[in-house]
Formats: C-alpha cells, structure tokens, sequence
C-alpha cells in the first residue's frame, strides 16, 4: 500500500473535491447535471477573440524549443506595458514571470517564502488554491475576517490582530472570488499599511481586475503602494476568455533590495520547471495589446451585466436567502437565512441538491468559509439556464431539512 505525503493532510480544495465526483458519477449513470461551479468561460460560449487565437496559431511552429524560464521576452514586455498603464512605476520584462496559469505561480511565489511554520494572511472567505498551497508548501494560513455587512470588504482590525512573529505575507484578492466584491481603496491601502509596518509581502490576484459592474473601480494594490515589494497575479484565463490556455503572469514591483535573496530563489523554481508553455505564451501580446475590451459585456444590456442581475434577482426572491450583489468577477454567494434554512453540513447541502435536482454548486466551507450557510453560483450560463438552475434551487430548499 503506497499512503498519501502527510503535508496533504490539511490540504483541501473542495471546488474539486467529493461533490464534483459525485457529480461525474451521477454523469456515468446518464444524468444530464448542470454545472454552475467553475469560472470556466468556454462551456458557456465565451471564447477568445479570433485575432488572439490567430495570432497564437501563427507562432506555434515557433514555438518548439524552450523559452526563458521566465517567458517569452514579447508577452512580458506586454505585461509590464500593462501594469505601467494602470499605474505601477518602473516595471520592466525583467519583473515578469509568466506561468502555467496563476496556480502554478502562486505554488512557486510560495515555495520561494515559506519555512515550516511561517504564517501567511489569507481571507475568509477565500479561493482555496492558496490556503491549499500555503499548507502544502509548510506554512500555515491564517485567515482575516472579509465582512459580509461592509460588502464583503476585509475587516482591517481582524485582519491587524492576526499579524504575529511568524508572519511572513499578506494575500489580497481582488476583485474576490468567491464574494464578487471589489475592495475600496480605503480598505486597500488599510491593508498596504499593515505589510508596511510588519514588513510583510503583499500578494495580489487581480485575476478579475478587468470585470467590474456599476461604476465600481479596481484599484491596482502595486500602484497604491510603489514603496513595498508587492506580487501582482493575473492572466488571460476570465478577462480573455482562455481558461484553458494556462496562461498568467507574475509581477515584481516595488524596492528589491529586501527581497533579492527571496528573488534569487524565485528564479531558481522558474528554471527548475524549464519554462511555461510555450504558444500559449504567445496569446498576451496579442491579448493585452489587442485593444480587447471586455466592458461592452459588463454594461447595462451587456452578457454578463444582464446574468448577475437576474441571477442576483432570482436568488434574493426565494424565501430564506439574501445575496451582496456583486461589483466584480463572476459568482454570487448567496447567503441562507439560519433560522429558515438550518444546515449544519453544507457539502452535504450540495451533494444533496446534486443528487435530486442534478444542479451543481459549491458549498461556502469549500472557501474556507467558518459557517455553513453560503453557497456559491457562478453566474457564466445564459439567462434562460440561471432561470433554470435557481429554479431547481428554490424547489429543493423549499422542502430540505437536515
């Protein structure tokens, strides 16, 4: 018998987990399930523009040897063009590393940091990517309160009072997932002072920095604080519709005198896996100097405006559930009322739901969430489908007890 490395123990990553293999189950057996439990564009008919993926196909006999470990010089050149006109000073190619995804350079950024017992600030909720990957790589995460009643923002004296000895970065994400929220920029610069005055690393997935409603506005964490070292995290996978291309970026900014060791090994990881994917690399210049725009879609009568607000209105109407209507990204996270809907296990919750109206949601524990009563609907599908979903969703509450 060949057991499991015991540094998975406290590894969890529930998105994927036992619902989702309840669900291929139920698949195998001839269920149709709808899918409402990943922020995967493409199944819902939200591809690239053809200039991008043209532009890829047109390098791939190019694109056979390895490149820098760090990526092709033209994508990180974009990149930092990027990041230079959202207002981060002085960032050049060389403060590039692009990645198999954000993951894998959240995995690295981590790897790169942490000692056995080092502490990093974490939301609650959060994407649980990065509480798995503190875990795994030795550390311990210990998560700040994000507070549904100040619009899912974090509370900054929460997240003060879980700064110790051991603690060596701070993670923000935003625009959040799983919340939808897009933090202000009080709260940003709130948390930017608590890395200053601990010394800590900032660590910010902007994944979403491009899909925002109603006039909300996304602050860039690096440009707010040009005086620390501060990881930015991105890539083509939501903004640019190509989840599966695998292809994100990891941005250096700020003084690095302090991190040059920590830098030094960071290069170390990025050669040890060669280089990332090479053609996909080849999609963010042609992305990200493109001129695409995905705001057409997040306007009043826009594709995705239109499904979080029906999406939001269907949830908010049924009995028991209240929802924050989301100022970014692409989830609701619907709250149940306690006294109406009393869940005790809410993967159970889900399993359940899965199981009788063939629906497939995530559960907020999933997120690292301490209570059981939120779920999380991703709200990519058509109109007509939400409606569909939420439907089954109302119907199943309406007679479910633990």
């Amino acid at each position: 018998m060949v057991s499991q490395a015991s540094r998975l123990a406290d590894v969890r990553y529930d998105i994927r987990g036992p619902v989702l293999r309840r669900a291929r189950e139920l698949e195998e057996a001839g269920h149709e399930i709808l899918k409402l439990n990943l922020g995967n564009p493409a199944p819902f008919g939200m591809v690239a523009p053809e200039a991008v993926l043209d532009h890829v196909t047109a390098s791939v006999r190019a694109s056979q040897g390895y490149s820098d470990a760090r990526g092709i010089a033209p994508a990180r050149e974009a990149v930092a063009r990027y990041y230079r006109r959202v207002g981060v000073p002085d960032v050049t190619r060389d403060d590039v590393y692009l990645g198999n995804g954000v993951s894998e350079l959240i995995v690295m950024a981590l790897q790169g940091l942490l000692n056995p017992g080092d502490e990093v600030l974490v939301p609650s909720p959060d994407y649980p990517l990065w509480t798995g990957a503190v875990s795994l790589c030795g550390g311990r995460a210990m998560h700040y309160r994000c507070a549904e009643e100040l619009d899912w923002n974090p509370d900054v004296e929460h997240v003060e009072a879980q700064v110790s000895e051991r603690t060596r970065a701070i993670v923000i994400i935003n625009p959040n997932n799983p919340t939808g929220a897009v933090y202000s920029k009080d709260t940003l610069e709130r948390l930017l002072e608590i890395a200053r005055r601990n010394n800590l690393l900032v660590l910010t997935d902007e994944i979403y920095d491009q899909i925002v409603y109603d006039g909300a506005v996304h602050y860039c964490a690096a440009a707010l604080a040009p005086d620390l070292p501060v990881f930015t995290l991105g890539g083509m996978s939501k903004t640019y519709r190509l989840a599966g291309f695998r292809s994100g970026w990891l941005v250096v900014s700020g003084p690095k005198e302090p991190i040059a060791e920590y830098l030094e090994g960071l290069e170390l990881l990025a050669n040890m896996r060669m280089c990332p994917n090479v053609p996909a690399q080849h999609a963010i210049p042609a992305a990200l100097d493109g001129g695409i725009d995905i705001t057409p879609l997040l306007r009043p009568g826009g594709r995705l405006r239109d499904q979080r607000d029906r999406a939001w209105q269907l949830l908010t109407d049924i009995p028991g559930v209240d929802c924050y209507k989301p100022d970014g990204a692409l989830y609701l996270f619907p709250r149940l009322d306690p006294e109406v809907h009393k869940i005790v296990d809410d993967q159970k919750m889900v399993i359940d739901l899965l199981e009788q109206q063939h629906l497939l949601l995530t559960h907020g524990t999933g997120f690292n969430l301490p209570s059981t009563d939120h779920l999380r609907v991703v709200f990519l599908a058509g109109v007509d489908i939400l409606e569909d979903a939420i439907g089954r969703l109302a119907t199943f509450l309406a007679g479910y007890e633990q």
